[in-house]
């Protein structure tokens, strides 16, 4: 039986790839400690302090309120503009950030209305939702995650960042770190899934991505972790939804990938649209200075999502909008996105007493520290160059990462009888479906300032091109995904007529670009439209047919599974999405991506995820076809397919799983190990996951969960050795007396390519007590 004494570890509860988490602040043995992570850019700096309190000292209360106030510039068809309204506040100093302005021109000219035209001069600062590139799109942030390679990561955002500064922008509103595990939310599609360890390693390094080693260099920008928080909890998977989840559900599974982003040096947080535990995110103080500021000793600013202060207003939190004006800036919001409320109305909150002066002052440094540590007060136009501009985008290097990346990040689902990848048997291919030559389809959802219309790649451009005269590919579109196609068959004639008449089908179907992202939920996890009723006939054909997925979410895709032979999930790919598609399908690379979401079969499994927890009658302790078990009547419980599930045109074995020691000590630690062998005979990468299960507890653990992860390459019959160190740090979590720590007691372990305790044979080690 389990010492029913919690206990602590002294040591910083640090995992593997850096992840920590929250921590609470007294246990009934001890306190846990941990060190509050200080970025660089957050060291003290005499200068600076000094010069910001000079500044201060001259600005008057409407001018220190405008600081806090956030704007959008609009696009129109011929380019970039201003409100006329906007450029009067920017002259009268009322404005202290503008979003959506880029280029370097623009930008210049917006600079200059605030340093020669004000009585200060104090910059503004431009932000810009930079979320999978800038210019050069990469493959959607839920792509980039299932390439599980924190190095190719990084370096998208390192290229996003430095595209987005070559046209003026400061800051990104990027990366959303919020965990999701409700496909139906269109937003999965902006986050790294589901897992929370893995959701971790991503957001800390797209904040080094996007910040670098200074704030100062002009190809940074400052990240924004969002959206804080519990924001991918939505209930049904509807967007700005309700959040309603423990505590511990909180700080156990949706808050350490925000540490995680502070830790790696996030210079701003934003708010989530959503409320949790009865009170919206933006005004809630237990979020935003308790744990943010308080526990983890953050020290950047806050933002609001766009017009979410407002928003509190019909959420029933606040009468109007002076209140809601008061309630945020004294929860912790220093910057207000678009909703005027803070111009309009903290006045008048400081006249009436509902906000202090030192409260705006202290929103007021931390927005002003950020200007001075991205040198704008030392050049304000630094960042505005056009020769710089015209230098750096769309450039060949970046062009080349992002078709990489996409390569990277796609998963490999399913090839019967090595259908893939094609050879010149396949002479001629019929490229069928509404994906297949659709460029504003490639890049998917916030694809920023990036051309949809005439730089990406599709697949049927990259197959041609890659084909050339040594094959024929034949296109026809057959279907469509809009909903309203579905029970029509406009466009199946031709499209079964050329299948008739190939050796192989490409069929490229999915959703339409925005059928995912901001405000993009859905009821229904099929394929929309009428590309379910073609697939069937292709198949019908009896030709063979490779499936090509492109989509924001997971899709329930059953019968594909069932009955097409090859599915390659493709997501959306970018500005060289159509290359990469070609580069697997034809075996120039081969591919590597693992899911960072599990697949259900039915969206009535929903919420699924790899890491649930037991019930008291799981569906394992009956008969096939008990009743009196946890379990549907109408479909199995196991999802379509895993958390961490990818497949490679080469075959790896792993093997029985040892351990330097199966007992673990309260200040030690053992190694896992298992060797890994490339059984096919093409050189491949694969993902070795390590995942623990943690028997008994003072309150129920998940089955499973991951805790290490390591991604390498294999040539034919070579083998390695995978090791992961495990600490009583890595077998933490809230406690049932609300303490965060670890508790002794029978642990489970494998090392496997997947989750899922079929993946491999579990091996067992005690955690021993003081």
């Amino acid at each position: 039986m389990r010492n029913s004494t919690p206990l602590v570890f002294a040591s910083a509860l640090v995992l593997a790839f850096g992840l920590a988490q929250p921590a609470l602040a007294q246990s009934s043995v001890g306190s846990v400690v941990l060190d509050q992570a200080e970025p660089d850019w957050a060291a003290d700096d005499v200068a600076m302090g000094r010069f910001i309190d000079e500044l201060m000292a001259r600005m008057t209360l409407t001018e220190k309120i405008g600081q806090l106030n956030v704007l959008t510039s609009d696009w129109e068809s011929t380019g970039p503009s201003m409100r006329d309204t906007y450029v009067e506040d920017i002259r009268a100093g009322r404005v202290g950030a503008i979003f959506n302005a880029y280029t370097a021109d623009y930008t210049r000219e917006l600079q200059r209305l605030a340093v020669e035209e004000t009585r200060l001069g104090i910059p503004l600062m431009f932000g810009y939702d930079v979320i999978h590139g800038h210019r050069t799109i990469f493959p959607i942030s839920l792509g980039e995650a299932a390439s599980w390679d924190m190095d190719a990561i990084r370096n998208a955002a390192r290229v996003s960042a430095t595209e987005a500064a070559a046209e003026g922008i400061h800051w990104t509103f990027s990366p959303m770190v919020d965990i999701a595990r409700d496909p139906r939310w269109g937003r999965v599609s902006e986050g790294a899934g589901e897992d929370t360890f893995l959701g971790s390693a991503v957001a800390r390094a797209r904040v080094e991505g996007y910040q670098g080693d200074d704030l100062a260099d002009v190809d940074t920008v400052l990240a924004t972790a969002k959206h804080f928080a519990a924001y991918g909890a939505a209930q049904a998977g509807r967007d700005y939804s309700t959040v309603d989840i423990s505590d511990r559900t909180l700080r156990d599974v949706y808050l350490p990938p925000f540490r995680a982003a502070a830790e790696a040096g996030a210079a701003s947080f934003m708010t989530a649209f959503n409320e949790l535990d009865g009170v919206p995110a933006t005004g809630s103080e237990y979020l935003l200075t308790d744990i943010l500021r308080g526990e983890w000793g953050f020290d950047g600013f806050v933002v609001t999502d766009y017009t979410s202060i407002n928003e509190m207003i019909p959420h029933g939190y606040a009468a109007d909008l002076r209140q809601a004006a008061a309630q945020a800036i004294n929860a912790g919001v220093d910057m207000d996105m678009q909703g005027a409320a803070y111009m309009e109305h903290l006045r008048g909150a400081v006249e009436e007493g509902s906000v202090t002066v030192a409260t705006i002052d202290r929103a007021v440094r931390r927005v002003l520290e950020a200007k001075y540590r991205l040198g704008l007060f030392e050049d304000p136009y630094r960042y505005s160059d056009t020769a710089r501009q015209d230098a750096t985008v769309y450039r060949a290097d970046f062009l080349d990462a992002a078709r990489d990346m996409a390569r990277r990040s796609m998963v490999l689902l399913k090839n019967d009888g090595d259908l893939l990848p094609l050879t010149g048997e396949a002479r001629s291919i019929a490229l069928i479906g509404p994906l297949a030559d659709s460029k504003p389809d490639m890049i998917g959802s916030w694809a920023a300032a990036g051309d949809r219309e005439t730089r990406p790649v599709t697949v049927r451009e990259a197959l041609q091109a890659r084909l050339g005269e040594g094959g024929r590919v034949g296109y026809a579109r057959g279907a469509d995904y809009d909903f309203a196609a579905a029970g029509t068959s406009d466009g199946f004639a031709e499209a079964l007529a050329l299948a008739r008449d190939s050796d192989v089908v490409i069929a490229v179907m999915g959703e339409r670009w925005d059928m995912t992202g901001e405000a993009a939920s859905r009821t229904s996890l099929d394929l929309p439209g009428n590309q379910q009723a073609l697939l069937e006939q292709l198949v019908a054909t009896g030709k063979p047919v490779v499936l090509v997925l492109m989509s924001g979410r997971p899709n329930s895709i059953g019968w594909a599974n069932e009955n097409v032979p090859a599915i390659l999930h493709a997501w959306y790919p970018g500005t060289m999405g159509g290359a990469a598609v070609v580069d697997v399908l034809m075996g120039d690379y081969n591919p590597s991506g693992h899911l960072p979401m599990t697949f259900p079969r039915t969206v009535g499994q929903v919420p699924i995820h790899y890491d649930m927890k037991n019930t008291g009658r799981p569906i394992e302790l009956g008969e096939p076809g008990a009743k009196y078990v946890s379990r549907y009547l109408d479909t199995p419980n196991s999802p379509l397919y895993r958390f961490g599930f990818g497949l490679s045109y080469t075959e790896f074995a792993f093997s029985d799983v040892s351990l330097s020691d199966d007992t673990m000590q309260p200040d030690g630690a053992i190694t896992a190990s298992a060797r890994v062998t490339n059984i096919g005979d093409r050189a491949g990468e694969t993902v070795a996951q390590l995942y623990v299960r943690d028997l008994v507890g003072s309150v129920t653990r998940p089955v499973q969960q991951l805790r290490g992860f390591s991604k390498f390459a294999l040539e034919p019959g070579e083998t390695r050795t995978v090791s992961f160190s495990l600490s009583p740090a890595d077998l933490a979590f809230t406690r049932a007396d609300g303490t965060f720590g670890w508790e002794p007691g029978e642990f489970q372990l494998w090392i496997a390519p997947s989750s899922g305790p079929e993946a491999s044979t579990p091996v067992t080690f005690t955690l021993t007590g003081p």
